[in-house]
């Protein structure tokens, strides 16, 4: 059986999520401030956690870097009242798996819950090698000719997206949507900036810019 950590300090939150998710079919526990969170979060039995921003002794944010520098690969859905694009890259940064505003449609979680678990049980590739650049997908480790190369989160999400779809063209709206996951300003260089870190990082020749199309790993 599938068992999910809830980690929140509303009592209403968390009836509100337990009852859900067990409706759907999992078993869950429940984790009211952070410590304890991270403590029950590196256990193996867990699957997935629902984890929320606002948290006593240690946020949602310390709590998914710490799993992230213990090596956790824990599939993490952040939940926060806070509103703004700022708190949602922070959480992906941090290494959220998907990002969730309060208030929030519980059918619409159920069904983030179900995606993510589809991703981790999928039989795709956890090592992605191309040339000289090797991604650990398990591990968030990256190697060029051996030798690791520091990525922050979201520089080796989009680093995977091109080792993942080897000579095919990735718009900067495909990138925007499976890296970001969220709508940005159709006039935004976050991607171009987030290519040029790579480029400086994993070899210049690598991605390749095809005019007004997108970018391409050869």
């Amino acid at each position: 059986m599938t068992l999910i950590l809830v980690v929140d300090d509303e009592p209403h939150i968390v009836s509100l999520v337990t009852r859900g998710l067990r409706a759907d079919g999992y078993d869950t526990v429940v984790a009211e401030d952070g410590l304890e969170a991270l403590d029950r979060a590196m256990e193996p039995d867990i699957d997935l956690v629902v984890l929320d921003v606002g948290l006593p002794s240690m946020d949602g944010f310390e709590v998914l870097r710490t799993l992230r520098s213990r090596g956790s690969t824990v599939p993490v859905i952040m939940l926060t009242a806070r509103s703004g694009t700022g708190d949602t890259i922070e959480g992906l940064d941090a290494g959220a798996s998907d990002y969730v505003s309060k208030p929030f449609a519980v059918a619409e979680l159920l069904a983030r819950v179900r995606s993510r678990l589809r991703e981790r049980s999928s039989s795709a590739p956890v090592i992605l090698s191309r040339g000289a650049v090797t991604l650990d997908v398990l591990a968030r480790r990256a190697t060029v000719d051996g030798k690791e190369v520091d990525l922050s989160a979201r520089e080796f999400a989009v680093a995977e997206q091109f080792l993942r779809h080897p000579g095919e063209v990735l718009s900067r709206e495909t990138l925007l949507s499976r890296v970001w996951g969220m709508d940005f300003d159709p006039g935004s260089n976050v991607v171009d900036v987030y290519v040029r870190y790579l480029r400086s990082k994993l070899g210049a020749d690598n991605i390749v810019t095809v005019r007004g199309e997108g970018y391409r790993w050869d």
